[in-house]
């Protein structure tokens, strides 16, 4: 017992390759005073029965970059921790059926160029088949070629991370199940079989026990892990001559084969196959009632065979490499895969929990665990990762996600892995979680629904006779029946009045005593005073971007409003910095105000007869009124860039007051719209431009910077002295039906100067619109620069301003 440390600086729960990778990039940022618990062995769980394949491939930039961080890293881990690993890097073919699947090949092509991987190439049907010659491909469009692409040895791989994390000093304790956790003065104290550790900072790196041990926070803030178990298959067959004559003479494996309109993998395995379908009639296991929880001890153990709902995909793998057909089956594996809602991982702090993170929920963790252990060692470490992670974040759900959404979604992600994800498709599981107070007047008058951290908004509103099945929406193009409606719905808001459902505003109420003095310590703004409003940003240490909130001082402090999707991102930012001598509170107040938008260039002449306030108070002000017989706090702001005011209510005032305004004359509008005109604004959005991996200047966010006042808030060293060497600009983009997609690379006589950070079309300009972060020397009005949308390089010259639509502000300040 006495090699058995009692403190400790970290305890990461669960010794699979994603708790050892953590470990170990801990161990390289000099923190060495760190313990893993494994109840068994370690890879005991799902690292023991993955296939291991290692794709860079991913339609998310964070997840990319994670992958292509990890098989980096993995190229080179055997020799930097002197253990032996077996990589295959084969490179990889993924099919491509139609037109619409070429387009997203080439969207990730221009993403991974950003990453460096220039040799990523776009094949012909012909082409693939020179690489790949037991491949029919009469039915290809084209094929997407990795070089990168691969596979390794799970185990190798943990043990490789385990043995590194050792040599530099951390402690590794297998066959000690950790049993519960507790809060004392002010540090965890894990206790497990063997005793108890006090430490800093706990990680739940569990896999498919995140659930049970996520319970062992819900006392201290917690929430149950919001994650499901899928059972995933693969079988591998007998040796086939024919492969293993080419292995001969190649020296190599065959590029593994991704048919992704299919939903499988094949894989070369040792001179066979590995066969791996993502079937659409998937099944959930552990799901609570008749079907169980997750057992006490499901160490080195699979689910029985199921091969009859893959029978379908097996079927077409032999039609596609007819000597798949050829050999048996020797093996099958059947193991459970954890899986957050919408199949990324969680990776991040723990929400409302302090000094806790997760590292949980992979559905192809093998790829991701390399990058994973450096995601988190940055979190725990430096306080931020080295690129915005918001995709990841655990934060990104909040109190909408119960087991049965998590099972629902889980099952549609799994059926789906291979998806595309189109910009007008809304996916159907699990909606309907969080509902405006006017939702049925939203769906009423047409509102085709989106969800916006959980809230159910209209995104266009449909009239009679448009086409709002799902199959319309599986288009890039921004052509569909949505293009004339959020025409119309602009128009109605620059000719006349709109309203805009903005249920599920994230707001936090800070009052007592101390609350002033906090808030000026904290945010790089100068406070408002008397009615004003203004945009507070809240920095980190080096000047980047946490978060956004607009402010208002209220009768007994302020008040905070932000995006939806930034509840428990900003709650938690909030609540780790208020001052433990009770002169600050911090409440919630998200579930108790709804919000509608009424703007536009009639819109004083829709309120004025419904409200008793003073409509004459200037923009960037806010009043307390009565309006059709409700108190409202009246904002007079406009994220539409027009005259407008934001009314604040009671949910039950809201449905009165929806029904007053349309009844004014005011038309609903949605979110396309919304977005079309703050980007004619050149207004940032939260975690598009809104992120830590920019800052004020970058964005020309400096005028609501108080880079003098007296107080010292995080980052105002930084921004004292910070030069913008990259610059947001608008950019108007030609060539193209499409809008430009999000990371795309915007380049410069052929070199990548920078990314797109959003695009629509802006209606009241008429011109296609981009925001997009670019070198400082590319930010010149009137510079040509070159846009990649899915493939083709679009023209696109840097504009005069960021704001396209009356840059002098006169319709908002009419």
């Amino acid at each position: 017992m006495s090699d058995i440390p009692q403190t400790a600086r970290v305890v990461i729960i669960g010794g699979g390759i994603v708790g050892t990778s953590i470990l170990w990039h801990l161990t390289q940022k000099g923190w060495t005073d760190c313990v893993l618990l494994e109840k068994n062995e370690l890879t005991a769980g799902s690292t023991w029965h993955a296939a291991g394949n290692c794709p860079t491939f991913s339609t998310d930039f964070a997840i990319m970059s994670i992958q292509k961080y990890s098989t980096d890293l993995y190229r080179a881990l055997g020799e930097k921790v002197d253990y032996p690993l077996n990589y295959n890097v084969s490179g990889a073919v993924r099919l491509g059926h139609d037109d619409r699947r070429t387009q997203e090949f080439a969207k990730v092509r221009s993403m991974g160029q950003r990453l460096g991987m220039m040799d990523v190439e776009m094949l012909t049907p012909d082409e693939m088949q020179a690489r790949y010659p037991f491949a029919e491909t009469h039915d290809l469009d084209r094929v997407l070629f990795d070089p990168w692409d691969g596979d390794i040895d799970p185990s190798q791989v943990t043990q490789a991370f385990a043995k590194g994390a050792r040599d530099a000093g951390a402690k590794i304790l297998r066959f000690c199940p950790a049993t519960g956790v507790r809060r004392e003065g002010g540090k965890w104290v894990v206790a497990h079989k063997k005793g108890e550790i006090t430490c800093d900072i706990v990680v739940n790196a569990a896999g498919y026990y995140a659930g049970r041990v996520g319970a062992w926070f819900e006392p201290f803030g917690g929430r149950p892990v919001p994650m499901a178990v899928m059972a995933h298959q693969y079988m591998l067959t007998d040796e086939i001559p024919e492969i293993a004559a080419w292995t001969r003479a190649n020296g190599g494996k065959l590029p593994i084969l991704r048919d992704v309109d299919t939903s499988y993998y094949l894989r070369q395995e040792k001179t066979g196959y590995n066969l791996g379908p993502y079937e659409r009639d998937c099944r959930a296991h552990w799901t609570g009632g008749d079907a169980g929880e997750v057992p006490e001890d499901f160490s080195f153990q699979l689910f029985p065979d199921d091969l009859d709902r893959l029978e379908v995909y097996m079927e077409d793998a032999m039609a596609r490499v007819p000597k798949l057909g050829e050999s048996g089956i020797s093996k099958v594996i059947n193991g459970p895969i954890p899986y957050a809602p919408d199949g990324l991982p969680l990776i991040g702090p723990m929400p409302g929990v302090p000094n806790a993170f997760e590292a949980t929920a992979f559905t192809f963790g093998i790829v991701q665990g390399g990058g994973a252990g450096k995601v988190l060692a940055d979190w725990i470490v430096d306080g931020r990762p080295e690129w915005d992670c918001w995709s990841v974040d655990p934060r990104r759900f909040t109190d909408y996600t119960d087991p049965q959404y998590c099972i629902d979604k889980a099952q549609e992600t799994y059926g789906h892995e291979f998806a595309m994800h189109f910009p007008q498709h809304t996916w159907p599981a699990g909606r309907d979680r969080k509902l405006s107070p006017v939702d049925d007047r939203v769906r009423a008058a047409g509102g085709q629904m989106g969800v916006y951290g959980g809230w159910e908004r209209a995104n266009w509103y449909a009239k009679d006779g448009d086409d709002t099945s799902q199959e319309a929406t599986l288009t890039w193009s921004r052509s569909g029946p949505w293009e004339a409606r959020i025409a119309e719905e602009v128009a109605a808001v620059r000719d006349g009045c709109g309203v805009l459902d903005l249920c599920g505003f994230s707001r936090f109420a800070v009052e007592g005593p101390g609350a002033e003095r906090w808030l000026d310590g904290l945010l790089s703004c100068a406070l408002p005073k008397g009615r004003a409003v203004g945009l507070a940003y809240l920095l980190d240490e080096d000047g980047r971007l946490r978060t956004e909130f607009s402010i208002r001082r209220t009768e007994g402090g302020f008040e905070l409003i932000t995006a939806a999707a930034a509840e428990w991102h900003d709650r938690d930012l909030l609540l780790a910095a208020v001052p433990v001598d009770g002169s600050v509170t911090v409440t919630n107040r998200t579930g108790e105000v709804s919000t509608l938008l009424v703007t536009g260039a009639r819109a004083r002449d829709v309120l004025a007869p419904l409200t008793d306030g003073d409509l004459s108070l200037p923009w960037l002000t806010h009043q307390t009124a009565q309006v059709a017989g409700h108190e409202v706090c009246l904002l007079r702001v406009s994220f539409a860039g027009e005259l407008g005011w934001e009314l604040h209510a009671a949910p039950a005032a809201m449905p009165d007051l929806w029904d007053a305004v349309t009844g004014a004359g005011a038309v609903p509008f949605g979110m396309y719209a919304l977005n079309s005109m703050r980007l004619e604004k050149g207004y940032a959005g939260w975690k598009s431009e809104i992120s830590h991996d920019y800052t004020p200047a970058q964005l020309r966010l400096n005028r609501f910077i108080a880079k003098d006042k007296p107080a010292a808030y995080p980052g105002k060293a930084a921004v004292a002295t910070a030069t913008a060497a990259r610059k947001i600009v608008s950019l108007i983009v030609e060539g193209s039906d499409k809008d430009a997609p999000v990371a795309a690379p915007v380049r410069m006589g052929g070199r990548i100067v920078g990314e797109v950070t959003s695009a629509a079309y802006g209606h009241r300009v008429g011109a296609a619109i981009a925001l997009a972060m670019v070198d400082a020397g590319s930010a010149a009005p009137g510079t040509v620069l070159t846009v990649d949308v899915y493939g083709t390089d679009c023209t696109a010259e840097v504009q005069p301003r960021i704001c396209l639509w009356d840059p002098k502000n006169e319709r908002l300040r009419a």
